[in-house]
């Protein structure tokens, strides 16, 4: 947990100024607030990166390519495009939750372990998110309406062999931030289980 029995009990109630005037509400129904919108948050940008990697992109191409052999491929790799620029929005707020979060939940009371660890990695997993949505894919596309499918280029030409890189890159990249998530969720639970 995040806080000690003791601490809990100590510290039931905290003030918080309000337009209105100062109201007393207990710091557990926060901490379990923060805590929870942290948690789903870490869930649901995990889920996705998974469920997008695992599932979604190899059954998007599979079936468009099966269905229409001659541009099935090109079809599979605009929807996902779609799909995975859009889920950059869900990664980012995401990201925007945690962050909040990690940093109420170390303001009004005893830090979470690894504080300033966690911190880091949220950060360094949003700036990631941040480069692949809004530089990389961005490249991506640009290659891909200047060339159409670039998979039909020759293997020597430019433009393929910089998509290419860019596709293996934007795959490391999540692949870096799943690796973050499962960090940040093996602390989650080491947490709760102590």
């Amino acid at each position: 947990m995040f806080i000690s029995a003791g601490t809990r009990a100590a510290a039931s109630t905290a003030k918080f100024e309000t337009s209105g005037g100062i109201i007393s509400t207990s710091y557990n129904v926060w901490m379990l607030a923060l805590r929870y919108a942290y948690v789903l948050a870490l869930v649901v940008w995990l889920g996705g990166m998974a469920v997008l990697g695992a599932i979604v992109a190899p059954a998007t191409f599979q079936v468009l390519q099966a269905s229409a052999p001659s541009i099935g491929r090109a079809l599979a790799g605009d929807l996902f495009g779609q799909i995975l620029a859009r889920f950059h929005y869900v990664a980012y707020a995401c990201g925007g939750v945690m962050l909040v979060s990690m940093m109420a939940m170390g303001l009004l009371g005893p830090r979470p372990r690894s504080f300033a660890v966690r911190l880091a990695v949220i950060g360094v997993m949003l700036l990631v998110a941040m480069y692949s949505g809004l530089v990389v894919l961005q490249a991506i596309d640009s290659i891909q309406l200047e060339a159409g499918l670039p998979s039909l280029l020759p293997a020597d030409d430019a433009r393929r062999i910089r998509f290419d890189g860019l596709h293996q890159l934007s795959t490391r990249l999540m692949m870096a931030n799943i690796a973050g998530a499962l960090a940040l969720l093996y602390w989650e639970a080491r947490d709760h289980g102590q």
